[in-house]
């Protein structure tokens, strides 16, 4: 198994007698999308700034990298791409300036410049976008052209703060497009959200709540612990209803009836069982299924709600 690109041991910040982040254990996997989760003021942002070496910990260690990052801060932002919640694109300049003076702080110019820019300009659709000015331009471009900057020197660590706040529906969905462009190309993204139904991306979770770990597991995980399972639904013709239920019996599934036919409640859903539902959709003909899981945001309600009751 590959070390941890990021590791962070008893991470710890504290504003005076505030303490913003509480002993945090975090490690991340070379190659994932890793979700970074908890409401306003939990303690996402400034553990972030700790991580990229723009806000020392009070305690703890951090390894980004490879890198000692609270001894090394500068070494480790050659190494990341950083998008923070508001896109630093600079005023005054267009796009293509900004674009310039961000390759320049990692000596890419002349014809690498232009290779790389290129294929970015293309894959964004920022080609007529790059003579606007940057406060002209707006919020979906901005995004884009954020994530094309922060991937500009090819970085093997993208942190994205809240990357699709602001934008509308079909612009989020094109920049998890993105996002899992770049992970299938081999990078790490550390990525923040308030859209919780943008975990369903991501292959790994931590959620903290006032500066502390309170999850920290797959998606899928967490549903199995916190959620409802999966609800299978069944529809079929009322003349068919029996002979589908005793199929069922058959199958060892036990299911509900509904007004349309059948509802069945299962804890996990494993191959076995989806190669029953499988069969049973090929032979009986107008069947009807389809599967729900518990949304994001009321798993992490449960999670929440557990941390309570624990307190």
């Amino acid at each position: 198994m590959s070390a941890p690109i990021v590791r962070t041991r008893g991470l710890t910040k504290r504003f005076g007698d505030f303490v913003a982040v509480d002993h945090l254990d975090v490690e991340v996997a070379p190659g994932s999308i890793f979700a970074f989760l908890g409401a306003n003021g939990s303690g996402k942002s400034t553990t972030i700034r700790m991580l990229i070496g723009l806000l020392r910990p009070t305690e703890g260690t951090i390894e980004v990298d490879g890198i000692d990052v609270i001894r090394r801060p500068h070494s480790v932002r050659e190494r990341i791409g950083y998008m923070g919640q508001k896109v630093s694109l600079y005023q005054g300049l267009s796009l293509r300036e900004n674009v310039e003076f961000y390759a320049g702080l990692f000596g890419l110019s002349g014809a690498a410049l232009e290779q790389r820019w290129g294929a970015l300009r293309e894959r964004f659709s920022l080609a007529g976008a790059e003579r606007e000015q940057a406060e002209d331009l707006p919020a979906g471009v901005r995004q884009r052209a954020g994530l094309a900057l922060a991937t500009l020197h090819r970085p093997r660590l993208l942190f994205l703060d809240e990357p699709t706040a602001g934008v509308d529906v079909l612009n989020r969905t094109r920049f998890w497009e993105f996002i899992r462009e770049e992970a299938g190309m081999g990078a790490t993204v550390f990525v923040t959200t308030h859209f919780l139904e943008e975990v369903e991306y991501c292959n790994w979770v931590t959620f903290i709540d006032g500066g502390r770990l309170v999850a920290n597991a797959a998606p899928e995980t967490l549903r199995e612990q916190y959620g409802d399972g999966y609800r299978v639904t069944l529809e079929i013709a009322a003349e068919r209803r029996a002979g589908v239920g005793a199929r069922l019996h058959e199958l060892g599934l036990t299911a509900t009836a509904s007004d349309g036919g059948f509802v069945l409640t299962l804890r996990r859903l494993e191959p076995p069982q989806l190669r029953m539902l499988d069969h049973l959709a090929s032979a009986e003909s107008g069947l009807r299924l389809a599967v729900e899981q518990a949304p994001m945001t009321d798993v992490f309600r449960r999670v929440l709600s557990a941390k309570s009751s624990v307190e």
